[in-house]
């Protein structure tokens, strides 16, 4: 479900009061603040069903709240979940206790004095699902339904669990709900006594009317249901029966099909029931024939329940485009995705083997070129495009997706980046970016979808690398890949997209809103280790369409060509601002062993879209080995990054690296601090860095659920028990500290940070200093007894 969030915590104090009202006038709520000398804090949860149900959970200072008259046909619900209340309605004056619910139509004039911090759960739930539920029009007064016992209690503890819930629950569980609500508002408040006695009716015919009404609900789908069969379970004759449905407004077979037709139309809308035919879904619900059951469902709701499903379906998935970030949606039924059928993948023009025997020791030499990237994804079905051995150099090219952001800085006068970005109507160099379906099935965005959106460059074969074996990749150095436009010969540039995906992006205070704004900037390297970034110019992102005609109203698509005229640069951005640079690698991985193909942001046991600024010059990197040949691609160049990566992106800027690789076998690992890893392991020369994920192997966590759950179920807390885990772990087998050593020492002297909170599979990373063991080893160095032990 699809939900905002409002906090006055985003404001100064000052103005606190002024956009609470605000806020809360959307809900037809109006405040009144006490002057309690404190300043004001307020938050509100707020989310609205595909039906129109309207919930918000609602947490704030003491004051006065006012219900705005609606002249809708709704109900309006409030569970009181804590503090001091009382409800004023009419000139009357009730106490309100925790888990009491205040009712009333949209169209009551009340009010809630809050005489203590308070949070209540608002549901208004719309008169049309309503009618399709209720005998005739509802008459309901405003009051308060008492949350201590009988079916109060029970309706308040399922609004409680609601309330607790209803923003983390998916398109087909709010259906569910949506389905169910309704009913259970109705029963809850009729048999408390709060609705009034329909069609006059006396006590005795009301409390037979409502067992009709649930004996009806229970049997819906029996075909066999009549009027007859009601009088016999109730030994009266279909004459009273009849009676009691002209009281209420209706007719027996109306009021059955009307409930029919409502539950078929909750079912065509159900994805849980797209193997469902039409036809079983009339059958489902007591319609014995199709065509009928047809006929009288257009004549409902004015479209066919074909029409329906389609425009239902179609609905469902734009919400699920809103609702998941990124990855293939939760509702989207495909096997993962192969490599076999697609088009030739990049690097079909692997190096020979007798290249490589002549190679052995040498410094390789790997350009960024079509040929030699692949784009979103990794597979260990990928033909590699060098081959080495264990102690090569090896020079690596890589490109940043987002150098398109500013062509004429970034690609132009750039062979192989031409090459890579290169996309006219007429061709498409590198055409799949992510690893998704090559025929764009799903949002039609293009192929691979955008599931996955670095330039990786590589594979490369690492030989006699085998599963369980560990890889060293060692940076020796990280150069600028300069402009070669002439217009800015020797300069460097990189892009910084404050994007969709980013932490920020549902927290922005001023208009436009939502917004995606690029930042250009320029890495002045010339003082050496005091190279700087600084703003150019920014521009908000504007729908860009495709060279294939395809319209991208948000950054949806790696690599989409910017239209310059339909963009406004703004100059003297960070004016005398000046970023430190901090050039690294954001992806540096091995091929999962996962079949298929793999999307390149979440970050896992492989490695991958690590987004660590530490992985620069001096640092190792140690994977474990997943598949024969390791198969190790680098990307995602950064020029600069802080921790977390905010926004959604550093400052994405294409660079150049030297890296050593070596290859440790398992049967020779004995006590070496990367002896036991089964996670990106970062070396500088001062520390250790353990990298802690929220699902560190998702794919066996979620099964084929795993490319859209990683995006749902992502969480620091998660990430950061997972470092924890591994620090703790890391300190017992390469230091050989007890649990409680470890525990201690984690807490006084151990760092962890915020690795990223934008690629998925949230990050938290542990910073354990090797100068805290520089005694410990030369202690054990010293020990006549530890080295015999040792030999």
């Amino acid at each position: 479900m699809q939900t905002d969030y409002f906090t006055t915590e985003s404001y100064p104090v000052q103005q606190r009061p002024s956009v609470w009202r605000e806020t809360l006038l959307q809900h037809w709520l109006r405040p009144n603040l006490a002057g309690s000398g404190r300043p004001m804090h307020g938050t509100v949860l707020s989310g609205r069903s595909p039906q129109g149900i309207e919930m918000a959970r609602i947490s704030s200072s003491p004051q006065t709240i006012e219900r705005l008259v609606d002249r809708s046909d709704a109900i309006w619900l409030s569970l009181h979940i804590a503090g001091e209340a009382t409800l004023f309605e009419g000139g009357h004056a009730v106490q309100v206790d925790t888990g009491d619910i205040v009712y009333s139509t949209a169209a009551a004039e009340l009010g809630l004095n809050f005489g203590s911090d308070f949070r209540q759960f608002i549901v208004r739930i719309p008169g049309a699902p309503l009618k399709a539920r209720l005998p005739s029009p509802l008459t309901l007064a405003a009051g308060r339904l008492s949350g201590r016992s009988g079916i109060g209690r029970v309706f308040a503890g399922t609004l409680g669990a609601l309330a607790e819930s209803f923003d983390s629950l998916g398109g087909d569980q709010i259906a569910s709900i949506e389905q169910t609500l309704s009913e259970f508002v109705i029963t809850s408040l009729a048999e408390s006594g709060v609705i009034a006695t329909q069609g006059g009716m006396r006590a005795t015919h009301g409390a037979l009317f409502n067992r009709l009404l649930r004996y009806i609900d229970a049997n819906l789908s029996d075909s066999d249901l009549s009027l007859g069969l009601l009088a016999r379970c109730e030994r009266t004759s279909e004459r009273t029966l009849q009676k009691l449905f002209e009281a209420s407004g209706q007719t027996f077979s109306s009021h059955v099909r009307q409930k029919r037709l409502e539950h078929c139309r909750a079912d065509l809308a159900n994805r849980l029931y797209s193997h469902l035919s039409v036809s079983d879904i009339c059958f489902r619900w007591g319609f014995n024939d199709p065509a009928h059951f047809s006929r009288v469902f257009r004549e409902q709701f004015q479209v066919s329940p074909r029409q329906y499903r389609q425009l239902a379906s179609e609905a469902s998935q734009q919400t699920l485009r809103v609702a998941v970030h990124r990855g293939w949606p939760a509702g989207y039924r495909e096997d993962a995705p192969p490599v076999a059928g697609d088009p030739p993948l990049p690097g079909a023009s692997a190096v020979s083997e007798q290249e490589v025997t002549q190679g052995v020791g040498l410094h390789h030499h790997l350009c960024a070129n079509d040929q030699t990237i692949h784009w979103g994804y990794f597979s260990h079905s990928l033909t590699p495009v060098l081959r080495v051995n264990s102690g090569d150099l090896v020079t690596i090219e890589t490109l940043t997706q987002h150098a398109y952001d500013d062509y004429e800085r970034m690609i132009k006068g750039d062979s192989g980046a031409e090459r890579v970005f290169h996309w006219t109507p007429e061709r498409k160099n590198v055409d799949r970016r992510g690893a998704g379906p090559s025929n764009a099935s799903i949002y039609g965005r293009g192929s691979g979808e955008g599931f996955g959106v670095h330039i990786c460059t590589g594979p490369i074969y690492v030989h006699d690398a085998r599963p369980g074996d560990v890889i060293e990749v060692r940076i020796i150095d990280v150069l600028p890949r300069l402009s070669a436009n002439a217009k800015f010969e020797g300069r460097v540039f990189g892009s910084n997209a404050a994007t969709w995906w980013g932490f920020h992006y549902n927290e922005l205070l001023t208009e436009p809103k939502p917004r995606e704004v690029v930042t250009i900037y320029e890495i002045d390297y010339s003082h050496g280790h005091g190279a700087c970034a600084h703003a150019v110019y920014n521009y908000r992102w504007m729908p860009q369409r495709d060279p294939s005609g395809v319209m991208h109203p948000t950054i949806d698509y790696p690599g989409i060509p910017v239209d310059r005229g339909s963009i406004v640069e703004n100059h003297d951005v960070l004016k005398n601002v000046q970023i430190p640079v901090r050039p690294h690698f954001g992806v540096i991985a091995v091929a999962p062993r996962e079949l298929g193909m793999v999307d390149s942001i979440p970050p896992a046991y492989f490695g991958g879209n690590i987004d660590n600024w530490r992985v620069g010059k001096g640092a190792t990197v140690y994977l474990r080995v997943g598949v024969e040949g390791a198969l190790l691609s680098v990307g995602d160049p950064h020029a600069s990054q802080g921790d977390s990566e905010l926004c959604g992106t550093a400052i994405e800027c294409s660079l150049t690296g030297v890296f050593q690789i070596v290859l440790h076998k398992a049967e020779a690992l004995r006590n070496e601090p990367y002896a036991d890893i089964d996670y990106p392991l970062l070396e500088t020369a001062d520390e250790w860095v353990l990298h802690g994920f929220s699902h560190p192997d998702y794919f066996t966590e979620f099964g084929d659920k795993a490319c859209s759950d990683i995006y749902e179920k992502s969480s620091l807390d998660q990430a950061m028990r997972d470092a924890f885990r591994k620090t703790r772990r890391f300190l017992m087998t390469s230091q050989g500290l007890s649990e409680d050593e470890a525990i201690s020492l984690m807490s006084v002297a151990v760092d962890f940070g915020i690795t990223q909170v934008v690629d998925g599979n949230v990050g938290v990373h542990a910073i354990v200093r090797k100068a805290l063991f520089e005694a410990r080893a030369q202690g054990k160095a010293m020990d006549p007894d530890h080295a015999r032990v040792d030999a």
